[in-house]
């Protein structure tokens, strides 16, 4: 049943190991049908990076996207529960605020620690419940020890502990400013330092990791693609083969720089590359290329069992200026015009607001669209509900089951939906803006970096600033505080969000995340092994 995966020297079977995995979970009781999950999600995607969500434009680079949402539910007021990787990843698979899980911020790549270990995970139940649990790409929530995937659930785990802009490679993908190759750096740069132009971590080699060994570093990111691929499809193929359903978990970081488009097959990565200005649609469809062979797979072997869920952890890195995304219609003009970045990292909507399809063939309608109010804390109770499986009592949680959306049309999402600071302004994780219905109310306003480098200040309000979505999509202009309407809205607004703040100022079951840093932590391989080049720290 052993198989390899990949060619690259040195490197382990990942038939054998599974195999191992699959060992792990052979007790399951095959006379059970439970739903098989898959999710991927895209990173630093921008809303109007799906095709189907602005048809007028006729680009064309997610063809397979776009079949998902013609065969399924695209979900056009879907939420990333943060607007930055970390938080975002930790927040999806525990159904709670970073205020209760303890993640606020993005972990390092000398961070000791991550995810707090109190905290349950949607694949460790999921595991319990007798699923192959599986992952694939970035996870950054922690590599050292007890932090690592597959000690956080997952049977198997296959990508890159953090972003791929946190370490070099030999032949770097497209940034701005450039990455250097990791060869290009002498004894005077600083260890885990970033380059003088801040783009990429300089001296630790970007690792590719299986289960809990680097088995590349640095990695190929022009190969990544495509050794996912075949893990992928392989994972899904031998789940069908043993009746065992299965969570396959895909974060990728596609759309995060630096990019690392694919390129003819008969060219090295260093010849043929894309003109600057199509690298982000030529990554794009790479990206989407990738979902059509999941999807492919999944089809062939379990269609009428299997979801679907592609969503995305955060809004477009528009400090990348070429090399980042659409947020279509929700540019946050307010604060753009004001200076700065109203995306990756701020509360506006181009921040948070990400692309979601649903897909599952006899049990989703097909050619459906929800404006539902849905996070991607929704995905935990959603998925344990589908599985039949109860999360644990002894904690709360923010994220709704969205079932009855998905399955039976419903349009019932969040009463209110609040959204931490990501950077932007203020504290980490504060919680200082809120949705309710076609309104959203700031509390603090801030930018991100905006192409070319502006930024703008953080801002407090109060009374808070509130935009009517429905009317004004692109924030621009904040309802009169004279109103009626604003009056009744922030009314209701203040009341559930002290309401909020003191639910989780009394709540036992508060996790709080380690950030320390030590340059030791830093994944480094084993220097024995040919693939293996950290540089300064083995």
């Amino acid at each position: 049943m052993g198989f390899t995966l990949f060619l690259l020297p040195g490197m382990l079977m990942c038939g054998l190991l599974l195999h191992m995995a699959f060992q792990h979970g052979a007790s399951v009781n095959k006379s059970s049908k439970k739903p098989n999950f898959i999710i991927i999600l895209a990173d630093d995607i921008g809303w109007g990076d799906l095709d189907a969500n602005q048809p007028q434009e006729r680009t064309n680079n997610t063809p397979y996207l776009n079949l998902m949402a013609e065969q399924g539910l695209r979900l056009t007021d879907f939420h990333s529960p943060a607007s930055t990787c970390s938080p975002s990843r930790a927040a999806i698979l525990t159904g709670r605020y970073g205020l209760r899980n303890g993640v606020t911020h993005n972990f390092a790549v000398n961070s000791v620690a991550g995810l707090p270990l109190s905290e349950v995970t949607l694949p460790e139940l999921l595991q319990r419940a007798g699923y192959y649990t599986a992952m694939i790409g970035k996870w950054h929530l922690g590599h050292n020890g007890p932090y690592g995937p597959t000690n956080r659930g997952f049977d198997y785990y296959l990508g890159i502990p953090y972003s791929n802009d946190m370490g070099c490679t030999d032949v770097p993908g497209y940034n701005l400013p450039e990455c250097r190759p990791c060869d290009s750096y002498g004894p005077q740069v600083s260890r885990l330092k970033r380059s003088v132009h801040g783009s990429c971590y300089s001296r630790v080699g970007l690792p590719l990791i299986e289960n809990s060994t680097i088995v590349a570093q640095p990695l190929d990111l022009w190969t990544l693609t495509e050794q996912y691929k075949s893990a992928a499809t392989r994972i899904i193929q031998h789940a069908r083969e043993r009746g065992q359903p299965y969570l396959l978990y895909m974060a990728l970081a596609h759309m995060h720089v630096p990019l690392a488009p694919p390129l003819p097959p008969d060219a090295s990565s260093t010849t043929h590359r894309p003109e600057h200005s199509k690298v982000y649609a030529a990554s794009l469809r790479d990206m989407d290329d990738l979902v059509g062979a999941v999807k492919s797979a999944s089809d062939d072997t379990d269609i009428d069992n299997t979801l679907i869920w592609f969503t995305g952890d955060n809004g477009p890195w528009e400090v990348k200026c070429q090399y980042a995304g659409s947020v279509g219609p929700f540019m946050g003009k307010w604060q753009s015009s004001r200076g700065g970045s109203s995306a990756k990292k701020t509360t506006w909507e181009g921040g948070h607001r990400v692309p979601t399809v649903a897909y599952w063939p006899g049990r989703i309608h097909a050619n459906t669209t929800s404006s539902a109010l849905l996070s991607g804390m929704d995905i935990f109770p959603t998925l344990l509900s589908l599985a039949g499986v109860t999360p644990p009592a002894d904690r709360h949680y923010d994220g709704i089951d969205a079932t009855n959306i998905l399955l039976h049309g419903g349009q019932s999402g969040h009463e209110f939906l609040f959204h931490p600071n990501s950077g932007a302004a203020g504290t980490f994780g504060d919680l200082q803006t809120v949705r309710t219905g076609n309104h959203k109310a700031f509390y603090i306003t801030g930018a991100g970096e905006a192409c070319g480098g502006a930024t703008g200040g953080p801002q407090l309000h109060d009374p808070p600033l509130i935009f009517d979505l429905q009317r004004d999509a692109a924030e621009e202009t904040p309802l009169e505080a004279e109103t009626p309407e604003y009056q009744a809205v922030a009314k209701r607004i203040a009341r559930r969000r002290e309401e909020l703040l003191w639910d989780i100022a009394t709540d036992k079951s508060v996790s709080t995340a380690d950030y320390t840093t030590e340059e030791s932590a830093a994944p480094c391989c084993d220097p024995r092994r040919p693939v293996c080049r950290c540089l300064t720290l083995c």
